[in-house]
């Protein structure tokens, strides 16, 4: 499957809500893209935090969907940490995931979510069930 952000959208209809746009997906690291636009801020112009979390979710989630395990239908996510480095006020961006650990029942995704001048916005980890009809 080739996977733009009309594919991204058809599979994960939340990302469409959030604006959410494909710049690049392997198994290896999947890139999805954020627009500031006022609408998705907090107090101050910053860009939300659960928008930046959202983001991330969705690129986490697609890379270990990715990296399923032979027999395995989905994943599901069951932990996630996020820890907030900068405010971002302008721009865009990006949210890079790349799989830590593939298992027979976890998945655990690191993403970097950074702005549009590369400087570190957000990193979370999080773990993705693996789910077996």
């Amino acid at each position: 499957m080739t996977w733009d952000t009309a594919a991204l959208h058809a599979a994960m209809p939340f990302t469409a809500l959030l604006g959410a746009t494909v710049v690049e997906v392997t198994p290896a690291q999947v890139r999805l893209r954020l627009e500031w636009d006022s609408g998705r801020c907090t107090a101050g112009g910053l860009l939300h935090g659960g928008a930046l979390m959202g983001l991330a979710d969705a690129a986490g989630g697609l890379c270990a969907f990715l990296n399923l395990p032979e027999g395995a239908t989905g994943t599901a996510t069951i932990s996630s940490a996020t820890n907030f480095l900068r405010g971002v006020r302008a721009g865009h961006v990006e949210a890079v995931s790349r799989p830590l650990q593939v298992g027979r029942t976890v998945v655990v995704v690191e993403t970097e979510v950074r702005d549009t001048e590369g400087r570190a916005a957000a990193k979370v980890t999080q773990t993705q069930a693996v789910l077996r009809s």
